[in-house]
């Protein structure tokens, strides 16, 4: 068997509205747009996956919060409805999705040799978050591969983000040795966004884009630096003044799950391709991608 590999890392930040925006029929809500710079990236970055020979999406969401341990989904298929909790006027997901289970149970054992505390989550009528259901949609709209997802154990509210950062180094080493065993081609993800100051009142209408804009002119100038520090390959000293960016920016960065990718990718030190940057209720929002491929890499934005 060949020895298996990350294809592309990606950055996929999960704001429900980009969803909501594109009217899918697995959404029960309807809007007039809005968002575009974001969904015309994600439509662009979605185009190469369409190239690119993958056999599993492995998405590390902060949105399925464990408090004890690591969690991976352990079941063939779930089926259900995703609400988002604060904002269900517009994201109600009626979701239909495939698990890589052998890949999940790989990375779960290779986590627990890390002295990790891990799970597979085997209850038929758990309910997946919306950050999954929203990265891997944009991405991957016909849903034709299956994926894995991996839960944010919460070492940055009970410890410190120096220890989150320790702890997702090692869950990426680990998910990566389970890669590398199982023979399979591996798109990673790590959905969030970057800075996360919110507004916290809605405009009448979500989608106007008059209303919509960065929270504060600090927020921008973080997301900035780390944008620029992506293009220029200096993913080491991204991860090196990581605990400062979160904390500046209550980023959502907090969860690890940049932290957890760019270890698994060993720290790379080429360009991220971006795809765009835009402002979602204050929120900064980066879709950026790492390919290994030097004839495939592409400077893009």
């Amino acid at each position: 068997m060949s020895k298996g590999e990350i294809v592309l890392g990606c950055l996929a930040p999960h704001p429900p509205h980009l969803v909501y925006a594109e009217n899918p029929p697995q959404n029960e809500a309807f809007s007039e747009g809005g968002w575009e710079t974001l969904r015309w990236g994600y439509a662009k970055l979605a185009r190469k996956l369409k190239t690119i020979d993958y056999d599993a999406i492995v998405i590390f969401t902060p949105h399925w919060q464990t408090y004890i341990g690591t969690h991976f989904l352990g079941l063939p298929e779930f089926k259900s409805k995703s609400v988002d909790p604060v904002f269900p006027n517009l994201f109600r997901y009626n979701y239909d999705l495939k698990v890589d289970v052998e890949l999940a149970e790989a990375m779960h054992e290779e986590t627990a040799k890390a002295g990790i505390i891990t799970k597979m989550m085997r209850n038929p009528d758990f309910r997946v978050d919306y950050g999954t259901i929203t990265s891997c949609h944009l991405l991957n709209p016909s849903w034709d591969k299956p994926i894995v997802t991996i839960s944010s154990n919460r070492n940055s509210h009970y410890y410190s983000n120096e220890v989150m950062i320790e702890q997702a180094k090692a869950l990426g080493e680990a998910c990566m040795k389970a890669i590398e065993k199982s023979g399979k081609k591996v798109v990673l993800v790590s959905s969030h966004s970057l800075s996360h100051r919110h507004f916290v009142t809605e405009a009448p209408l979500p989608e106007d884009m008059s209303r919509e804009h960065i929270y504060n002119h600090s927020q921008y100038v973080w997301d900035m630096k780390i944008i620029d520090m992506f293009r220029n390959g200096q993913m080491k000293e991204v991860v090196d003044i990581m605990p400062e960016y979160t904390e500046q920016t209550i980023a959502e960065t907090e969860a690890g799950g940049l932290i957890w990718m760019m270890a698994a990718m060993g720290v790379p030190s080429y360009p991220a391709e971006i795809y765009g940057y835009q402002s979602v209720i204050g929120t900064g929002n980066c879709i950026a991608c790492w390919d290994p491929n030097n004839e495939t890499r592409e400077l893009v934005l």
